[in-house]
Parts: structure tokens; C-alpha cells; sequence
């Protein structure tokens, strides 16, 4: 039977700072040149600038859109799944998961990292200035794809 692939999911705002950006494309670069999937909420920002480095790496994008319609994913997405869930489409990028990468973020964000711990995901953030309990903090790109392939294989 073969193996599921490993399914990373980037999370962070839809508008985001030019270091979130490079922070977000160099994770999703580093996901795709190590084989993983990247999962996301399909939109603009963190999450197509990491969708764009996958795609630049050979990788594999699915978001899973808020929007009931599939021309609202960024250009990068490969798999676009609509949900017309708002915000409660959250709870499937972090179930779709087997570990989170937060790149910045607001309040989205927050519940993404929340719905994670709560469902026992392991997260990691990367520029998201948050102390929260249970989430691994790094400090660039390769070691929070590093820190997620060592989690999901524990």
C-alpha cells in the first residue's frame, strides 16, 4: 500500500509585510524540494507567496478557498477547493494538516493556530510574535520546514 504524502499547512494573512512574503515563498519552496504537499487557505498574501515557491520548487498547492468559487484562488494554487465556509473554512486547513507553519498572521491566523493545537497538531511559527503554548517558534524558513518534517516523523 503505498505512503500518504505529507501535508504541510501555511497559514498566515491575506495582506502581508515583503519579509512575510520572501519568509512565506522560501517555506513553500523548501516544502516542495522535500516531497511534502503544501495546503493553505488558497488566497492572496502569505499564502501565495508560499504557493508561488512550491509551484517554483516542482511542488504541489491545494487551498481551500472561504469563497464558493474557484477563480478566487491565487495563481499558484494547483488544487482549489471551494467551501463557501468564511472563516470556518479554517478548521479544514488545519484538519488537512499534518503539521502547521504560521508565517506572520491576524486573527485568521490565531484560530488556524488554535483549531491545530486543539485537534493535536504540531505548529510552528515563523515572524508571528505570539507566545503561545505548544507552538514551536523558529527563526527562518528552512528551520520551521526542517523543525515540521522532524515533528510529523515523531
Amino acid at each position: 500500500m503505498p505512503q500518504r504524502t505529507f501535508q504541510i499547512g501555511v497559514i498566515g494573512a491575506g495582506s502581508c509585510t515583503p519579509e512575510e512574503a520572501d519568509s512565506a515563498y522560501r517555506v513553500g519552496r523548501e516544502i516542495a524540494r522535500r516531497g511534502a504537499v503544501l495546503v493553505c487557505g488558497g488566497l492572496g498574501g502569505v499564502m501565495e507567496a508560499a504557493c508561488q515557491g512550491a509551484r517554483d520548487g516542482g511542488g504541489t498547492t491545494v487551498g481551500l478557498l472561504p469563497t464558493d468559487q474557484k477563480d478566487d484562488a491565487n495563481p499558484y494554487v494547483d488544487i482549489a477547493i471551494v467551501t463557501g465556509m468564511g472563516h470556518a473554512r479554517n478548521a479544514i486547513v488545519a484538519g488537512s494538516s499534518d503539521v502547521i507553519i504560521a508565517v506572520g498572521g491576524e486573527y485568521g491566523t490565531l484560530s488556524e493556530i488554535a483549531l491545530g493545537l486543539t485537534m493535536g497538531k504540531k505548529v510552528i511559527s515563523l515572524q508571528g510574535g505570539w507566545e503561545i503554548p505548544g507552538v514551536v517558534i523558529t527563526q527562518d524558513s528552512k528551520t520551521a520546514v526542517d523543525m515540521a518534517f522532524k515533528l510529523f516523523l515523531q
